[in-house]
């Protein structure tokens, strides 16, 4: 598959993971009474990662996410040549989700932008943790993402399931962190809403691009040099070491 087929398919798939986990952050889990909350709304950014990797998984990988794309680079599963597009892809694809989000919700009477499902931290963060909180969640969150998609897409893994896994584990991981920092691991996700919100969303991006491509970059460490099989001295062969192929190894 050519590099534009698969750049468009990033713009997709993150297209769809910020406006189906932030839309259901922001339209659906509005309404008190009827509305999904803190699970609903994991479920959702769980299963637009879990629907795109069957969907452009074989195309593109659907990373969705620049630091599963640096995590990947890392544990040598994905050519560095290609990140820095990727990113670009991953980053508009969520900004024209944010956007077409931003359109709909300001449809309503007495529209307020509001935190428009923005990250933060201190003051900006659901349950008023502090910078440092927030940044060990996000960090070591993106470290455990970024070994399950490794290991869910490894070459020994049972074949057809890492989309499960993978969106599984992002849902924990948003029951776990929305009250802490209202969930990134996923700089695409973080920038495209604050960039319609300004201020102090956009003064904490810094955050949630450092812990999550810093997070990443350790599994990737991690999984190359632990999980990964060795070659093999007295076969001078590799045993099971898996390069980079376009399989279902999402993210969020």
């Amino acid at each position: 598959m050519n590099l534009q087929k698969r750049l468009a398919a990033e713009f997709v798939g993150t297209f769809w993971l910020v406006f189906g986990g932030c839309g259901s952050a922001v339209l659906a889990a509005a309404f008190p009474a009827l509305g999904i909350g803190f699970v609903g709304v994991s479920l959702a950014f769980g299963l637009t990662v879990l629907t795109m990797a069957f969907a452009i998984g074989h195309i593109s990988g659907c990373h969705l996410n620049p630091a599963v794309s640096v995590g990947l680079v890392v544990g040598k599963r994905f050519p560095a040549a290609e990140l820095l597009p990727y990113t670009v892809a991953q980053v508009l694809g969520g900004i024209a989700g944010s956007a077409v989000l931003y359109v709909i919700a300001s449809g309503k009477p007495g529209f307020a932008l509001g935190g428009f499902a923005t990250n933060g931290y201190g003051a900006n963060s659901p349950g008023g943790y502090s910078l440092l909180a927030c940044f060990v969640a996000e960090l070591v969150l993106t470290c455990l993402f970024l070994l399950i998609i490794l290991g869910s897409t490894d070459v020994r893994a049972p074949k057809g399931f890492a989309p499960i896994a993978i969106g599984l584990g992002l849902t924990l991981i948003h029951l776990i962190s929305i009250p802490v920092t209202n969930t990134s691991v996923n700089p695409a996700r973080s920038t495209a809403p604050a960039l319609f919100v300004h201020g102090a969303a956009l003064s904490q991006l810094w955050l949630f691009w450092v812990a999550p491509i810093l997070g990443a970059a350790i599994a990737g460490l991690i999984y190359n040099f632990i999980f990964a099989e060795e070659v093999d001295a007295t076969k001078h062969a590799v045993v099971a070491k898996p390069e980079y192929e376009a399989l279902p190894n999402t993210s969020a």
